[in-house]
């Protein structure tokens, strides 16, 4: 999974925390993008030579994260993503005429 710059709403990765919950160090989001937790990596981009991350990445993050720690399988896309993956295959199959 990406981060959707057209969709999504960026955050300067210095930011980032204070979006967060329990507002963490800047070397723990950090932590997170190159190492993860779990598995799971903080989605991010690197635009111009500066770091971003979205609200919507911090999201699924969160999310995904606390399923796995409860034991849970995490959704592995956004009901938005489904929906586009949805129209395109709808398109495809449209121009081969199936």
């Amino acid at each position: 999974m990406s981060i959707d710059l057209s969709t999504e709403t960026m955050v300067p990765f210095p930011d980032a925390p204070s979006r967060i919950p329990g507002r963490p160090h800047i070397a723990t989001v950090h932590r997170w993008r190159l190492r993860g937790v779990r598995g799971i990596k903080l989605e991010s981009c690197l635009v111009g030579g500066k770091r971003f991350t979205s609200i919507e990445a911090i999201e699924r993050f969160v999310e995904r994260t606390t399923a796995a720690a409860d034991g849970e399988q995490s959704p592995s896309r956004t009901p938005r993503q489904r929906q586009r993956a949805i129209k395109q295959a709808e398109q495809e199959l449209a121009q081969a005429g199936i």
